[in-house]
This record gives C-alpha cells, structure tokens and sequence, in this order.
C-alpha cells in the first residue's frame, strides 16, 4: 500500500511504531522496520552515548529505514540532533514543538522530520516552519495526551495543512488503518498495539497485564508530573491520586535522584528541562522540580517489573488487544485486514443499483 508516508520515508507499510519511553530501544524498533513500518527509536531516556549505541544497534540488524524521537526542549536537543544526522537516520520525531532552525538544520541534512502534535494550531505553525509531516494523536492515545479525540482532531488536521498527516490514538488493527486514511491521513501511528508484541522488551507479567486490562481500566491521570497522562489504572495510581503534596515531593525527589544517576545529568539540567516542560503549563514549582518522576515511574514498570512501583502508560485500545504476536505478525495481519476491508468496500460500490 503507497502513501504519502510510505512515499517520504520509504517503508513498506503505512505503519509507525511510536517512540515509547524504555519501551522502544533497539530490538523492537529494528523488528518494526524489518516488518515493512517505520520503527521510531526513543531517546528521551538515554544519555547520548547510549543513544549513538542504540542508533548504531538498530542499524546492525536492518537496512530498513527508521528514527529517532527527540525532546526539542532538551538541553542537549543540538547534540542529539547532531548524532541523528551524522549516523544517517532517516526520520527525527519529536514529542514536542521543535524550532525553526532545528527543522531546517535536520532538512538541510536531509532527515525527514516529523513532529507529533495535539492540536490544530501546532500542526498549523511546523508546517509553517517545513516539517515534513505531523503526527496528531488524539485522546485516546497514551501517555502524555490531550481531551480531544482522534476523530474530531484528525480530521481537522487534515483539512488545515498540506503536508502528510500520521494518526495516532486508538489504532491497532486494519480496520483502524483504513478509517484513517478515510480521514486523509497517510498512515497510522500505533504504541500500545507494537508495545503489546514478542519483539517488545517489557516484561511478560507487566503485558499480562495490559491483556487482562478492559478498556474503563485505562484512565488519565495528573498525579504523576501536572500533566494529563494516559495509563492503566492501578494501586499505584489510586495512591499518586491521593498522597498529599509533601509526601508527593518526598517520593518524586528520591525518584528524580535516580533518574539523575542512571542519565547523567546534573540538577541544574534537570531544573532547566523541568522549566522548559512549565512553559506555557499550569504547573507548581514543586512539579518542575519532579520533570524526572515520569521517567522513573515508566521504568519501574516497564523495564524492572515492578508494576507496584511503576506506572503503565497505555492507549484506550489496550482493551481491544488480545495477543502477544511478533512485529512481522502484527503489520501483515493489519495489512490483510485493511486490504480486505477495502475490498468489502469495493463490492459495496460495485452492487447493481435497484430497478
């Protein structure tokens, strides 16, 4: 199936595996793009030798194009940047907004960028700026999100820029794929549904658990860092919701000591990036302080285990999910399904009309 997406980064399918936090590192990004989808590296949790390292990995095991997440309001943001271009990826994302001249530094070297956004404004001003594409995920998509669903943000989108628009938010199937490009858009992005795969790194009991979840199990929640985050809803979340301000600080300080030791950074970067994550948000000093009790919470769980310690973020489509099935599984299955379901519509066109 050629797209938009397809057409500009060259892969296969019109498939994106989104750059998850501790989720998305070497092994399932290279299996996304073996499997014909563009596989996107995160690396807002590695420090910058380990993001050359996994960049370099990924290129080991494929050919096939991929990319790399960044946080445009990183300190090190040029860094990053810099190892993107100089190791040949194909595709920078970013999370948030990046600037004028950090799109113009990546198109100059030729990487594709393509910033996600969650609102209409946003995609209108990066492609003002020259990105090549935008994704938009909507509500219903995980982690940090926002109150409009995919349905309506979509095509909004659509109808407010010319460049490709990637959906994300609520997308797992074939089905989903053909409704978005219904919508206008070139392809899909999808987390939970690549998260929930063999090639995926987290722990078998924590996808036990996402399997078991129903779909009122997946909740927003602002107890974690001020913002509207999508996650399984647990004990763990119960007590963030109802742990007084004190005794928040307290947790999400030794929580930001740990993040500090296993990234590198100093206090005063990490003060820096809260302040950027502040800019334009309601938040208290106190959660500037905390920018790092995100990162450490997702890894409790996604990497340790310790769903009792950790937090799960995840897509409302979590309780559609059923299976544990491998990257080059999940993108021929939804590519089947979206083929057939374009058929079906084929004959629906093709019936002889009445009389």
């Amino acid at each position: 199936m050629e797209t938009a997406l397809t057409r500009l980064t060259g892969v296969r399918h019109p498939l994106v595996q989104t750059g998850m936090g501790w989720v998305a590192g070497p092994r399932l990004v290279s299996a996304a793009a073996e499997a014909g989808a563009l596989g996107i590296l995160a690396s807002a949790t590695m420090t910058t030798d380990r993001l050359l390292r996994a960049v370099r990995e990924v290129k080991s095991r494929t050919d096939e194009p991929f990319g790399v997440n960044l946080r445009a309001d990183a300190s090190d943001a040029r860094e990053r940047v810099r190892i993107v271009i100089d190791e040949g990826v194909k595709v920078a994302s970013f999370a948030l907004a990046p600037s004028r001249d950090l799109i113009a530094e990546l198109k100059d070297a030729g990487v594709v960028v393509i910033p996600s956004i969650g609102a209409r404004r946003h995609a209108e001003k990066v492609a003002a700026w020259g990105a090549d594409a935008v994704m938009v995920q909507g509500g219903e998509g995980g982690g940090h999100t926002g109150e409009v669903a995919t349905t309506v943000l979509l095509p909004q989108v659509v109808d407010a820029v010319d460049i490709p628009v990637i959906a994300a938010g609520g997308f797992c199937d074939g089905r989903g794929l053909v409704a978005a490009l219904a919508y206008g858009a070139a392809g899909i992005g999808m987390g939970t549904r690549f998260l929930l795969t063999s090639d995926s790194t987290v722990p078998d009991a924590v996808k036990a658990e996402y399997l078991a979840a129903g779909v009122k199990e997946v909740t927003v929640t602002t107890a974690v860092d001020g913002l509207p985050h999508r996650m399984l809803r647990s004990d763990l979340v119960d007590s963030l919701e109802r742990a007084g301000r004190t005794r928040a600080l307290a947790q999400a300080v030794r929580r930001a000591a740990g993040f500090k030791k296993i990234s590198g950074l100093t206090w005063t970067t990490m003060v820096r990036d809260g302040l950027a994550m502040k800019q334009g948000r309601d938040l208290s000093w106190s959660q500037v302080l905390l920018a790092a009790n995100t990162p450490m919470l997702l890894k409790a769980s996604m990497v340790d285990g310790r769903t009792d310690l950790g937090v799960m973020a995840s897509g409302q489509v979590a309780g559609l999910i059923e299976d544990l099935p491998s990257c080059a599984q999940l993108v021929a299955r939804v590519m089947a399904e979206a083929n057939e379901t374009l058929e079906r519509f084929q004959a629906l066109r093709t019936l002889p009309t009445a009389g």
